[in-house]
């Protein structure tokens, strides 16, 4: 089986600090000798080098320094904060709450250009509707054990997604069909989200493409979400987390399958069809 995004995020921690004693032993330093070149404890030297302490840049930047491989210390400090940011618990991220949560993408939102957001079981965070956020939300809330600020966290989400009606930014959005038959809330708060998606579809910066579950021969199956900012960052959510990718051949292997899954994808009045079909099955 493939490693979980846990011990993958650990497994880029060990190849950094791998990489940082080959740079030692190369330079024919021991620990304490590097230790005493940065001006730090020798202890601290062993935590690095097995991983159990994270480097900062400034560390990384001293030990190149100290190991005459300055010309390194960029991709290695590249590495240690790919390694650091790429698996972020939801707990551990929503521990000041979930409205907290949702104010902390509003940077990321505010320097991207092109979204991209690929989703297989709900309805993509740029188009929900209050009621609908507000139910995910809270059960999410309950789910993690976490205080229920579900109604304080969707009016935030709704708010941050305001930024669709801001120029100079494009919203290219696919869902699976099922998406638009999971309900969440009650029969009138679905009905409102199937309602925004007729008219949220229709802006100039949104795409909104359906894969339909009568799609035959896929060349990709359903994936798990995700979502990528311009070609700089992908985010995979998990039920326990989010993993944000940054090494640019794993972006590009979200865009490829981003763009299988787009091919597979109608819009327009077909799309509508079907978001109107769902709508009629909640009478």
């Amino acid at each position: 089986m493939p490693a979980s995004p846990s011990s993958s995020a650990q497994a880029a921690r060990e190849d950094v600090a791998r990489r940082l004693r080959s740079l030692r032993r190369t330079a024919g330093l021991t620990v304490t000798e590097l230790a005493n070149r940065c001006s730090w404890h020798h202890a601290k030297t062993s935590r690095v080098e097995n991983a159990r302490t994270p480097p900062s840049p400034t560390d990384i930047r001293l030990w190149c320094r100290a190991t005459g491989a300055d010309d390194q210390a960029d991709d290695l400090i590249a590495a240690s904060l790919h390694a650091e940011s790429q698996y972020t618990e939801w707990k551990r991220q929503a521990r000041d709450g979930l409205r907290r949560l949702q104010d902390s993408y509003r940077s990321l939102y505010e320097s991207t250009t092109t979204f991209r957001v690929y989703s297989t079981t709900l309805v993509p965070g740029f188009l929900q509707t209050e009621g609908y956020a507000r139910a995910l939300l809270s059960a999410n809330a309950r789910f993690l054990g976490l205080p229920d600020d579900g109604p304080e966290a969707a009016a935030a989400r709704v708010d941050r997604s305001r930024i669709i009606h801001r120029a100079g930014r494009r919203f290219v959005l696919l869902v699976e069909e099922a998406v638009l038959r999971y309900q969440l809330g009650d029969a009138e708060a679905m009905a409102a989200q199937l309602g925004h998606l007729l008219t949220a579809g229709a802006l100039p910066a949104v795409s909104l493409g359906i894969i339909p579950m009568a799609t035959r021969d896929r060349p990709l199956w359903a994936a798990e979400t995700f979502s990528v900012f311009d070609r700089d960052l992908a985010c995979v959510e998990l039920i326990s987390a989010e993993v944000n990718i940054t090494q640019p051949s794993e972006i590009r292997l979200y865009l490829r399958a981003f763009e299988q899954l787009q091919s597979l994808a109608v819009y327009g009045a077909e799309a509508r069809t079907l978001i109107v079909r769902a709508v009629e099955a909640l009478r």
